[in-house]
């Protein structure tokens, strides 16, 4: 099964351009604000999960974050974002895994997520995440979804809808909820899909 998930996203970034994929952003502004919320030294340690190609990592680099790691399933992804940065590359820890196999060097300030948690559509996958994150983060984490209006499937594979209510409840017991927002984010083929993006703080380290 995993095998099947890794294949799918080498396949996705193999054969399209960003201009071909619905999650493409020129500037992901939303992701941008929650994190500059967190009022944390360049220093912070920040982790792109599910990172792919996003240019959230060239902006945090522009902006003097100097602690930044990207997770993707997918090898071509980050070389696509590794060719794009050039020699800012080296700044970056890249790191090629499933999310659910993670194991963690070192912990977290910011935990960022947009788009990848909604691809986890078992309990087993669910759980593998949340308890990662509870031993990963120690400050802040911010996670983008699709909403209960947001589609059903994304490039091709199911995905699991979130309110407020029910993310906020996946994250109990560790994680406190500061805020979330829905937003419409327009595709690059002029698709609409809506996003939820909640942002919480580790509440017990403990947990």
């Amino acid at each position: 099964m995993k095998n099947e998930k890794k294949n799918h996203w080498e396949k996705v970034y193999e054969t399209k351009q960003p201009n071909e994929v619905s999650w493409t952003q020129g500037i992901p502004q939303t992701s941008l604000d929650f994190i500059h919320s967190f009022k944390l030294p360049k220093s912070a340690k920040i982790i792109d999960v599910g990172g792919g190609d996003s240019r959230l990592v060239d902006f945090l680099i522009d902006e003097g974050f100097e602690n930044i790691t990207v997770l993707d399933i997918s090898d071509k992804a980050l070389e696509r974002a590794k060719k794009r940065l050039g020699k800012k590359a080296k700044n970056v820890n890249w790191v090629v895994s499933d999310v659910t196999d993670y194991e963690p060097e070192t912990y977290f300030d910011v935990w960022h997520d947009r788009a990848t948690f909604h691809f986890l559509t078992t309990t087993e996958e669910i759980s593998a995440y949340i308890n990662l994150a509870r031993k990963a983060v120690k400050g802040f984490m911010t996670i983008g979804t699709f909403s209960e209006n947001g589609p059903q499937k994304c490039s091709g594979l199911n995905i699991k809808q979130y309110s407020e209510l029910e993310l906020q409840e996946q994250l109990d017991g560790g994680f406190e909820k500061i805020k979330c927002i829905t937003e419409d984010h327009q595709t690059p083929f002029g698709a609409t899909q809506n996003f939820l993006f909640c942002s919480f703080k580790r509440d017990n380290l403990n947990n």
